[in-house]
């Protein structure tokens, strides 16, 4: 496993431990560029010696029958004259870490497959406790090999089910990726109960993204083994979430934004990318920067709901993240030699849209906005981004600021919630004010707003289908850009 990261270079992934001493082996560009530095700094520390009394100017540090007195000048010959030596010792210690990990998740595995093991105990908590009171939804995802998704698969459903939780959780063999609501002594209990799991115990509370919410948020809970847990439609064997792209705390992120926008006159080989659906990107997702001069709103190239004075950031008009792979095969020359900063809701597709993006080759560099969207509003809630931020339940959107960057479909007037098309069988989301409403209109187009709501469309076996309409039918699968 170690051999595929003997090319990286792992200097310029600006990544941080947040705890070296429990390694996060999910991640294993992270280990081995920690591993490296650790085994550099003792290294150097080897070839130290102590100054004399009589000359405290004696050097301090002697390597190849020389002698340095400044850690720069050792360090530059060590990173220069022993970068193989340096590179081998991080390979063998990465390999035996690795092997230890693998043999103990084994030995787990093979203890238990009793999943009331990890299933906490709530008999000292009232049912009530579960039930009412107030609410939450998390979102969360972990990348980590399971030799077993079946088995966490169950776990997850008898820990929802104990803690009274709705919503959905995919497993696959590359991890786990769930947003469940409940009340906030519910929720509270379910990530205890992740971070004592032995394969989840890499995770940290802060991977667990919080909003206003609850049960209600979902209809049902719906926990399943898949193929990825997030379905870009390209086999993990092939394109793994271990060859993303480098990531960006939001503070870093809000700084290259930033610098983004101020450099535009200038000429920018910088891409802001984001990979969420037309829908998410159209109505509720702006990145904005207030500028003594003008106004600079940047939203998607092709967006319905252009605002401000320029476009600046590209939001591919697709409907399904399954389709960001062939959006890349064919927009190849829009990211040739381009910086590109990728974005998404909670960081989980860009972990392999932009592993995806970098296989091609084309770009100078690719970095993805870590925790996502979420994460940066936390942080940043006046920050460049504007409006609200599309989520995958019930409310459809959640706010951080009040900006209101959208419109009716029908009058223009602003507005910002979703609801789902009138039409029967018709899955498109519909902006559409109270008034509008009020007046019939419902449906997302033209086309099904002329339509009468009928049963003719149920196949002949009983099953319905999704309608076809003007949404669907005027957008092109999978679209041309360019800058």
């Amino acid at each position: 496993m170690a051999n595929m990261l003997v090319d990286l270079d792992v200097e310029s992934l600006g990544l941080e431990v947040h705890k070296a001493d429990k390694p996060d082996f999910s991640a294993t560009r992270k280990l081995y560029s920690h591993i490296k530095k650790m085994t550099f700094a003792k290294f150097v520390a080897s070839k130290k010696f102590p100054p004399t009394c009589e000359n405290s100017s004696a050097a301090l540090w002697q390597c190849c029958g020389q002698s340095f007195n400044e850690s720069s000048s050792i360090h530059k010959h060590i990173a220069n004259s022993h970068a193989s030596e340096i590179h081998q010792l991080t390979t063998e210690t990465l390999d035996m870490m690795l092997h230890q990990a693998h043999s103990e998740e084994e030995a787990i595995n093979e203890e238990s497959t009793d999943v009331s093991s990890w299933i906490p105990n709530t008999s000292h908590i009232p049912e009530d406790d579960l039930i009412k009171g107030p609410g939450e939804v998390l979102l969360y995802y972990c990348y980590h090999q399971l030799n077993d998704p079946q088995i966490i698969c169950q776990w997850q459903k008898e820990l929802c089910l104990k803690l009274k939780l709705t919503g959905k959780v995919r497993v696959a063999t590359e991890g786990i990726n769930g947003t469940v609501g409940g009340t906030k002594t519910a929720t509270n209990l379910y990530i205890k109960a992740m971070l004592s799991h032995p394969t989840f115990k890499i995770m940290q509370v802060q991977d667990f993204k919080k909003s206003e919410g609850g049960a209600a948020c979902f209809s049902d809970l719906k926990v399943g083994v898949y193929k990825e847990i997030v379905p870009m439609g390209v086999d993990p064997a092939i394109i793994s979430y271990r060859l993303a792209g480098i990531h960006l705390e939001p503070k870093e992120f809000h700084k290259e934004v930033k610098a983004f926008v101020e450099n535009q006159s200038s000429g920018n080989d910088t891409i802001l990318l984001d990979c969420r659906n037309f829908y998410e990107s159209k109505i509720v997702s702006s990145l904005q920067v207030i500028d003594p001069r003008t106004v600079c709103t940047l939203t998607a190239y092709s967006s319905v709901c252009s605002q401000g004075q320029f476009n600046q950031c590209l939001a591919p008009n697709i409907r399904k993240f399954s389709y960001f792979p062939d959006y890349v095969d064919k927009n190849l020359d829009v990211f040739r030699d381009k910086k590109v900063l990728m974005y998404c809701t909670g960081g989980i597709r860009c972990e392999r849209g932009s592993a995806y993006l970098k296989s091609k080759n084309v770009c100078k560099e690719v970095y993805q906005l870590k925790g996502g969207i979420h994460k940066y509003l936390e942080q940043f809630p006046d920050g460049f981004y504007r409006g609200k931020l599309f989520v995958f339940d019930d409310r459809y959107a959640i706010a951080f600021n009040e900006d209101v960057i959208s419109e009716c479909r029908y009058c223009s007037c602003p507005w910002d919630q979703y609801q789902l098309c009138s039409t029967d069988f018709c899955c498109q989301l519909v902006l559409s004010c109270t008034t509008c409403r009020e007046r019939g209109l419902t449906a997302c187009c033209p086309v099904c707003q002329a339509k009468e709501q009928n049963h003719s469309d149920v196949s002949s076996d009983g099953l319905s289908h999704r309608e076809e309409c003007e949404c669907t039918m005027s957008r092109p699968r999978i679209p041309k850009d360019t800058l």
